[in-house]
């Protein structure tokens, strides 16, 4: 049984409690937040105790962490988990500055404790198994990969303004799939973006709808589409085009039923928005992450993949600018 320490106690910290909570390996000890009545009910649903940052991390009956806080907390509470000897998991990104991600990588680094960067789409069940059939060679040698990812609507403005801009907290996680599933490590980026959807974002100096290419070193492209508007909702889609053919990851739907008529065939939308699309895929990361700490193992996402996925959001943004190919 692996007890948790749990900083953050909002939308998703609550996602993480429960999927703690519900896993026979698990056990949820501690909850930390700045709001003490977040903390306090979070707590209580689960039969945790409230604690305070320093008491939580010297508490030696805390195997582990998982931080779920806001983002500027991030490294902060990495390098505090790994002077104390705790395992993270800490949900994207380690930081807005990939030199600050970098000092904490560093420091977790140099304390030998387990760090594993949520970007959960690698256990998405869909998304894994096409990795899966891509590495088996069943469309031989990738040339094209495709991944598109779309909100249903645009965030608030107040979340816009703290976010670090929709390359490095939207398209991020499309970086590190592209990473993930092209196998190599991209060595141009090609970008453009503008703000379309919502005038605010745009006059915060944000964009809400962008287009970026990759390319490695063999030649491989790679297409990331984002928007932060589709009005049929949370659209998330792969497709790879290889040698011998294609693999193709669609949405995950409300429901299967479709009705046919005269004026054609009208099915149901996909799933409305990260929390019910991903599901599957948070429990399963936090599997992976106990299977990990279990058998000694290296996580599958480290502090590595997110700061190399950061240099992209970094790469994708300059280029956005410049109109310019940035090469890494």
């Amino acid at each position: 049984m692996i007890s948790f320490c749990q900083f953050g106690a909002g939308r998703i910290g609550q996602i993480h409690a429960a999927n703690i909570a519900q896993n026979p390996k698990a056990r949820l000890k501690t909850v930390v937040d700045v709001s003490a009545g977040a903390a306090k009910a979070l707590a209580e649903r689960y039969g945790a105790s409230v604690g305070d940052p320093k008491t939580a991390l010297a508490d030696p009956g805390i195997d582990a962490v998982l931080i779920a806080s806001s983002t500027d907390t991030h490294a902060d509470l990495v390098e505090a988990a790994a002077r104390a000897g705790k395992p993270v998991l800490c949900e994207k990104p380690l930081d807005l500055d990939r030199k600050r991600a970098q000092a904490c990588l560093d420091v977790a680094t140099k304390a030998g404790i387990p760090l594993m960067l949520g970007f959960n789409r690698r256990f998405d069940p869909n998304f894994a198994t096409l990795h899966k059939q891509l590495r088996d060679g069943r469309i031989g040698r990738l040339e094209l990969l495709a991944i598109t990812s779309r909100d249903p609507g645009p965030p608030p403005l107040d979340y816009v303004k703290v976010s670090g801009g929709l390359f490095r907290d939207m398209m991020i996680h499309d970086f590190d799939m592209a990473r993930w599933l092209l196998a190599e490590e991209p060595v141009a980026v090609m970008a453009a973006a503008s703000s379309l959807v919502d005038a605010g974002i745009g006059n915060l100096g944000d964009v809400d709808t962008a287009v970026v290419t990759l390319k490695t070193a063999s030649g491989a492209l790679c297409q990331i589409s984002n928007s932060r508007r589709a009005t049929y909702g949370y659209d998330q889609r792969i497709e790879a085009l290889g040698s011998k053919g294609m693999l193709r990851a669609g949405n995950v739907l409300e429901s299967t039923v479709e009705f046919s008529g005269a004026d054609g065939i009208v099915g149901e939308k996909p799933l409305h928005f990260f929390l019910e699309r991903y599901a599957a895929a948070y429990r399963h990361e936090l599997d992976h992450f106990i299977d990990a700490l279990e058998n000694r193992r290296t996580p599958m996402v480290t502090g590595v993949d997110g700061v190399r996925a950061l240099a992209l959001a970094e790469a994708a943004l300059e280029g956005s600018k410049t109109g310019r190919a940035v090469t890494l």
